[in-house]
């Protein structure tokens, strides 16, 4: 079935998947976007398709539905202590692309590596088309990795500290971890990397880059947000998951370069 599909137009079969799905979701009861969300998933949406197909289409879904549902775990409880996502945890624009942006432009190198727009040397091992694949899975692992450790924290941490001094803080201060939602983070960036595989973007030692890459990745953004974020206006949630998505994308890329040149 996939085969068949994929001879058609992907950018034409992009467009038309993306109206049905979101035409769908817009009908249903419990929004999981913004009206603007919408658009914005649509062109994302119609983008991913394009240039990976079904195989990188089936892991952004995974990370939207996924960390969607985890956003709403203990919402009566957040929203009463004032730590929950804004809207309910409906995504708009901003959510979109602050926890996509990297995996398109990944998507978007692959496609123009792999139809040979941006020419690349054939001796390279791995290929750049091979890296910027395991960039866009590492992508998702990093951040619904850091979805999942946030929210279920927020809902279930028993004792949180704030990563700079290790010292008991709120549930929900910026720069804060705790155990429950560290472990959470793990196991989200795990499944998220392992769908990767099974669907045939990244091979299993890509799994391992992308669990190391996605726990490098969050711990970072914690620091960043215990130290920088409460400085600078501009430094909002959405730009510092772009800063989170970039480290794990960029780490897991050069731990398996480092990985293919220098150690095998």
């Amino acid at each position: 079935m996939f085969d068949s599909i994929n001879s058609l137009n992907p950018w034409l079969v992009g467009v038309g998947l993306n109206f049905v799905l979101l035409l769908v979701a817009w009908i249903v009861p419990k929004k999981l976007l913004t009206p603007a969300g919408f658009f914005h998933a649509w062109l994302l949406g119609v983008l991913i398709w394009a240039t990976l197909g079904w195989e990188g289409y089936v892991v952004v879904m995974f990370y939207f539905l996924v960390g969607s549902l985890i956003t709403r775990v203990g919402m009566a409880q957040k929203e009463a202590q004032g730590i929950a996502e804004k809207r309910s945890g409906a995504r708009g624009p901003e959510n979109v692309w602050g926890s996509a942006l990297t995996a398109a432009l990944c998507a978007l190198g692959v496609w123009a590596t792999s139809s040979g727009i941006l020419p690349t040397p054939q001796n390279l091992h791995p290929t750049p088309a091979t890296l910027l694949l395991l960039g866009y899975v590492a992508s998702f692992s990093t951040k619904l990795s850091d979805t999942c450790a946030s929210e279920i924290g927020k809902a279930y941490g028993k004792s949180t500290f704030l990563i700079t001094t290790l010292q008991p803080v709120p549930r929900g201060t910026e720069g804060a971890v705790s155990l429950e939602g560290t472990l959470a983070g793990a196991i989200a960036s795990l499944a998220q990397a392992f769908l990767g595989w099974t669907v045939g973007l990244i091979d299993l030692v890509g799994v391992f880059w992308c669990v190391v890459a996605a726990f490098i990745a969050t711990n970072l953004e914690s620091v960043i947000g215990a130290t920088l974020q409460s400085r600078f206006s501009w430094l909002t949630n959405e730009v510092v998951n772009i800063f989170n998505t970039l480290i794990g994308a960029s780490t897991a890329i050069l731990l398996a370069w480092i990985w293919a040149n220098f150690i095998t």
